[in-house]
């Protein structure tokens, strides 16, 4: 008997006074001990399905046709005390967020209580017992101490294997897991993942596991389905249909997604997925406005679901024209080399006294330590490292929002370091920082006009309304938005096209280096293709270098051409991309490279070989 079935199951939402699928004839079988891997961009369903069994369905939206059984019970027809008993008990859930899903004013310990409490473990000492048990299970040492710990006062990756331990504490038969990654550290990837898996076999239990890394998915997951707005476009096998995807939007995401072992250009998909209110105006095959192969057919009715094998599906007219889909021809990623460089860092220092003087002591936290690089004109820079590790703390000082204990920093010869006037007003018509969020490094009660060409009213520079708006204009054609754009909010725009608009802020000045801190960290695969094509097209138009921090290794090797690596603040190892990253030398350089999923589907990765 399988753990969970969907046939043709139905999500609506109630929009505007009409009737909205949010999710169209799902179905798929779970068996106990598998692994589903859902993926897609942000918007296609994947989430909605976890929502739609823990009956947390947003206001306006229900399940309204098909059937969702849970070991051969109908999960919908239940009693709602009866299903609310197997939430936490038989199905379990890990969430996206460890810190924000567990409550900051409780410990560890008195959660992990109430969570065992509710589950029917009846004896305190029991309960203890058990979390002490799970928590060394989830890798956590020093777990008495640990369970009088307050969340705030555990790391991300902690937070997030204290909710590991919670889910598989009830030994359920389903366990839910949205995105278990994604706010972590990628040298904790490996270890999360590989944390759910021995306790996913261990336990035999069955996971959804909720992913927009494609090549996770393939090295995780027994079966996968492809979802678009609503729809499952393709299911079967993780490794059957991701080393050869039957559906165009499949071999799109793929091909837009930057490769570890050669640098290619990236396909970008055009356009957006449809909206909820977008999708009663389509006709047809709903991919069809974006799909590269397209024809009047795909226009005209539903595809159908069609076997590419016996156990691969995949709804889509077309599939047989899918491998023809390639990349467009290499970008070219140059070596700058000129005999001196534009951007030179040389022992930079930043430590950060805390304590009191009177209470304890003062301690000194050393953030940046003898920190030297130097970036040449045209040169795209990365640096990488793990949260913490002092990346973020070069950014800042580099464009002046935090000043150096000792070190200089050189535009051209001058020390950008000194007090002086000169030095500031090289520092800011040299150096430009384009943020990580640009929802909140965008004003929102600003024009966008009026945010990209904010550069030319600072200081002196106070530019006439005309003067602005044709600047504004030219911004937005340089990154690739109408210029009609110009009268719009931030609100108004997609996250891509806020990126976007943050890029040209920076741009306005024309800055011989930008400073771009984990910029496409949080975008779909889609859009990430989309920037990173940008950024490659306007350093050949405008002629700037960049210094890009990241913690996604495969956007590194395809958009950079040198990479420095950090570590607990130190750069410990630097060098051209292709030596580094083919023969690292530091251990953390190779802890970093062996916590991405490998290209090829069927290529065995590390973390998984036995000790």
């Amino acid at each position: 008997m399988g753990i969970l079935s969907a046939h043709d199951f139905t999500v609506t939402a109630r929009l505007d006074d009409a009737v909205v699928p949010a999710i169209r004839g799902l179905s798929f079988d779970l068996a106990p001990g598998k692994i589903l891997g859902l993926v897609g961009e942000s918007g296609a369903g994947k989430s909605m399905v976890g929502r739609a069994i823990a009956q947390l369905l947003p206001p306006g939206f229900a399940v309204t046709g098909g059937s969702l059984s849970f070991e051969g019970r109908d999960f919908l027809a239940m009693a709602p005390a009866r299903r609310r008993a197997l939430l936490g008990r038989a199905i379990a859930f890990i969430p996206q967020a460890p810190l924000s899903a567990l409550n900051p004013v409780l410990t560890i310990g008195q959660q992990f209580d109430e969570h065992l409490a509710r589950v029917g473990r009846r004896s305190r000492a029991q309960r203890r017992e058990r979390a002490l048990t799970m928590l060394a299970a989830a890798q956590l040492p020093n777990g008495a101490t640990l369970l009088a710990q307050y969340p705030h006062q555990l790391s991300g990756g902690m937070c997030q294997r204290v909710l590991i331990a919670m889910a598989f504490a009830s030994n359920p038969r389903l366990v839910i897991a949205d995105e278990p990654t994604t706010a972590l550290d990628v040298t904790m990837h490996p270890q999360i993942i590989r944390l759910i898996a021995d306790m996913q076999k261990e336990h035999g239990t069955a996971v959804i596991f909720i992913t927009h890394d494609l090549r996770l998915a393939a090295q995780i997951c027994d079966d996968v389905v492809v979802m678009y707005a609503g729809r499952a476009v393709e299911r079967g096998p993780a490794q059957s249909v991701l080393s050869a995807p039957a559906h165009p939007y499949t071999r799109c995401l793929q091909l837009a997604n930057p490769s570890m072992t050669e640098r290619r250009a990236l396909y970008v998909i055009p356009d957006q997925m449809p909206s909820l209110r977008q999708l009663p105006r389509l006709s047809g095959c709903h991919f069809a406005p974006r799909c590269p192969v397209v024809i009047e057919d795909c226009r005209r009715s539903e595809p159908p679901n069609m076997k590419v094998a016996s156990d691969h599906v995949v709804a889509c007219i077309r599939a047989e024209t899918t491998r023809q889909i390639s990349a467009p021809s290499p970008s070219i990623i140059a070596s700058a080399v000129v005999e001196r460089p534009l951007l030179q860092v040389d022992g930079l220092e930043k430590r950060y006294a805390e304590g009191s003087r009177w209470f304890g002591g003062l301690r000194e936290t050393v953030a940046v330590k003898s920190a030297s690089f130097s970036i040449a004109e045209n040169e795209f820079v990365a640096l990488v490292g793990e949260s913490g590790s002092g990346k973020s703390t070069i950014a800042k000082l580099l464009v002046g929002l935090e000043q150096p204990t000792s070190g200089r920093i050189l535009v051209g010869g001058q020390d950008l370091t000194e007090t002086s006037t000169q030095a500031r007003a090289l520092r800011i018509a040299s150096l430009q920082m384009v943020f990580q969020d640009p929802q909140s490094a965008l004003n929102p009660r600003r024009r966008l006009a009026s945010i990209v060409t904010q550069a030319m009213e600072a200081g002196s520079r106070h530019a006439t309304s005309n003067e602005r708006q044709t600047r504004a204009q030219e911004l937005l054609s340089e990154i690739g938005l109408p210029t009609d754009f110009t009268t719009r909010f931030p609100a108004q725009l997609s996250g891509g096209q806020r990126q976007r608009i943050n890029i040209a802020r920076a741009l306005c000045s024309l800055p011989k280096v930008l400073v771009a801190d984990e910029i496409v960290s949080g975008l779909d695969v889609s859009i990430q293709a989309q920037l990173l094509n940008l950024l490659v097209r306007l350093r050949s138009e405008l002629g700037f270098a960049m210094l890009f921090i990241s913690h996604d290794l495969s956007v590194v090797r395809h958009l950079c051409s040198r990479v420095l690596v950090m570590y607990r603040g130190e750069i410990v190892e630097q060098g051209p991309i292709e030596t580094v990253f083919t023969d690292p030398q530091h251990p953390h350089t190779r802890a970093l490279l062996s916590s991405v999923p490998p290209d090829e589907p069927a290529a065995a990765w590390p973390i998984f070989a036995t000790p």
